[in-house]
């Protein structure tokens, strides 16, 4: 996998194709990002089930200003820090080991990773017919809606299965969509009358501390 344009065009990535992930091919990639350019440049990005980073490190080169990788495999993190650290990008990003269904998506002394104005939301995708109400990533999403953790104007890109059922939650509604490669990615808005803030505590640990057992 490589970046394909901004400051580190052209680098490679390190990726395992043994690992769980899905990474995205160069071509949906290009075609993803020239529809969200002008909403990247000094943007706190998050990447969710970020796997070894290459939406959120893309997004680094081409201008947001600070990048969350939440990731719970253990060897994709492993990889996504060597990725971190081959760009030098260590200031400029958070690499979170969390697992997404119990996350409070508010790391603890790293306030200026947030709110999120960008988030990339990619679960495995045999997860995603199981997003329905009350279902743990459900609740992930409205999590993702609180105030306290993303702003007003925030967006979201959702990446599914084509043709895949699901029931988002109000917290969010679809602005644009784009299928290629049999996957669709939904353009998600927030619906701020309907997200507010959020009764859930931040997680226990540090920002770079695992919260999984």
């Amino acid at each position: 996998m490589r970046i394909i344009t901004g400051r580190f065009r052209r680098r490679t990535l390190e990726t395992n194709p043994g690992l769980v992930t899905r990474p995205i091919t160069d071509r949906v990639k290009e075609a993803l990002f020239a529809r969200i350019e002008s909403e990247l440049p000094g943007r706190r990005v998050a990447d969710i089930f970020a796997g070894t980073g290459t939406l959120g490190l893309e997004a680094l080169s081409r201008g947001a200003a600070r990048v969350t990788f939440i990731e719970k495999d253990r060897k994709a993190v492993e990889l996504l820090r060597v990725n971190v650290a081959k760009l030098k990008v260590e200031e400029e990003t958070l690499v979170w080991p969390c697992d997404v269904m119990r996350c409070s998506f508010r790391p603890q002394r790293a306030e200026e990773f947030v709110p999120f104005d960008l988030i990339f939301f990619d679960p495995p995708y045999r997860f995603v017919p199981q997003i329905g109400e009350g279902s743990p990533l459900y609740r992930s999403l409205q999590r993702l809606a609180s105030e306290r953790v993303s702003s007003a104007e925030v967006r979201m890109l959702f990446r599914a299965p084509e043709h895949a059922d699901f029931q988002l939650p109000p917290e969010w509604r679809s602005e644009w969509e784009m299928t290629m490669s049999n996957m669709t990615i939904l353009h998600l808005a927030k619906n701020a009358s309907i997200a507010g803030a959020s009764s859930l505590p931040d997680d226990s640990g540090p920002a770079d501390e695992s919260t999984t057992e």
